[in-house]
């Protein structure tokens, strides 16, 4: 058996990072997106105050501070968008030319390892960045077909057509945002990802502080006290 263990490019404890990294990835993303009702996410809390923002854009005249928000929230997509697509670019560079990267690893007392290590590192943080690229480009359309229905929406607020786009509009607006949310995820374990370069104990505490990192900020943090208390 030592033969099959001398041909395989990682040591098991890298095979346990990387599902770690995966599992922790794919985990919390259910978590937060299909949290208990006793104990919602960040993410739930966010979406019914968009349903309640679409209701309240019935009877706003005019409706100028919701386009603005709107507009914002496009922005804020756009520009992650286009900072993953530079940070693809970069590790695609890096996918070209490993042994640049070998040689900066073995300049910090790192180790030396075969090419292909190097280039198997560099695709899974490129698969997160791909991933948060699509769903960052996603969402950027998502607001702007919620643009279009907000818009949609009639000005008298006795139209019988006035809460059932209003409604459409707010879901949109939920599956954009749920959309943006992913991305960010994923760059959070890109980023994770990254450690692994340091070695696979880097990459499994890069992973739990991540992983921590987003469970806190979704369930436990001050901003969801905030979010959760109505004032009644």
């Amino acid at each position: 058996m030592s033969w099959i263990t001398q041909s395989l490019p990682f040591s098991p404890i890298d095979y346990v990072g990387i599902l770690l990294l995966l599992g922790a990835w794919l985990w919390i993303g259910w978590r937060v997106e299909n949290p208990s009702p006793r104990r919602p996410s960040v993410g739930k809390i966010m979406d019914d105050y968009r349903r309640d923002w679409m209701k309240e854009m019935v009877t706003r005249q005019p409706r100028m501070f919701d386009a603005q928000v709107v507009a914002a929230m496009r922005q804020g997509s756009t520009f992650f968008a286009s900072t993953t697509m530079i940070a693809i670019g970069g590790g695609l560079a890096l996918l070209g030319n490993p042994q640049r990267l070998a040689g900066v690893a073995e300049d910090l007392a790192l180790g030396s390892a075969p090419t292909m290590v190097w280039e198997v590192k560099i695709l899974i943080i490129l698969l997160f960045l791909c991933n948060a690229f699509l769903k960052y480009v996603w969402a950027h359309r998502l607001f702007g077909y919620c643009a279009v229905l907000m818009a949609a929406v009639p000005n008298d607020p006795e139209h019988p057509d006035v809460y059932p786009r209003a409604a459409q509009a707010a879901e949109i607006c939920v599956t954009a945002a749920r959309s943006f949310n992913r991305g960010l995820r994923a760059t959070y374990f890109a980023l994770a990802a990254v450690a692994w370069i340091l070695g696979p104990l880097a990459l499994i505490l890069g992973t739990v502080i991540t992983l921590a990192m987003l469970y806190r900020r979704e369930f436990t943090s001050h901003s969801r006290a905030v979010l959760l208390n109505t004032g009644s």
